[in-house]
């Protein structure tokens, strides 16, 4: 609800790199930042993480991202959802031993929300 991690995938090596993340204001999703991003990248569609409890039921945060993806719908580009269960877990793992191994500085819940973006792009990219 306040943060929205964004990566960009690659088709031919379902590869996904970190953007970082758009922040939710007060008045709602930050579209001039998804429109620049868009602009910027060319995207052939967009993909969505859909939040579901860990035993695959719906989830409170579904109906708020199926408004987000309706707010999509205006930059005409094809919207996809991808089961995003275990994605900011599994990110915040890779950070935390990247930063153990001394690599990577402290851990903001940005980054967490950025490189789970990255693990629900590849999700979709090797389903397809």
């Amino acid at each position: 609800m306040r943060r929205i991690g964004v990566a960009i995938g690659q088709d031919i090596t379902a590869s996904a790199s970190p953007l970082g993340i758009v922040a939710n204001r007060d008045d709602g999703v930050d579209h001039n930042a998804i429109s620049a991003l868009i602009e910027e990248w060319q995207p052939t569609n967009i993909v969505v993480g859909m939040p579901a409890h860990t035993n695959g039921s719906r989830s409170d945060m579904q109906e708020p991202v199926e408004k987000f993806i309706e707010e999509l719908r205006r930059y005409e580009l094809a919207v996809d959802t991808i089961d995003e269960r275990y994605t900011s877990v599994e990110a915040e793992r890779i950070l935390r031993k990247a930063r153990a191994a001394g690599t990577r500085g402290r851990i903001s819940k940005e980054m967490v929300d950025s490189a789970a973006a990255v693990f629900i792009a590849e999700r979709y990219l090797s389903s397809g």
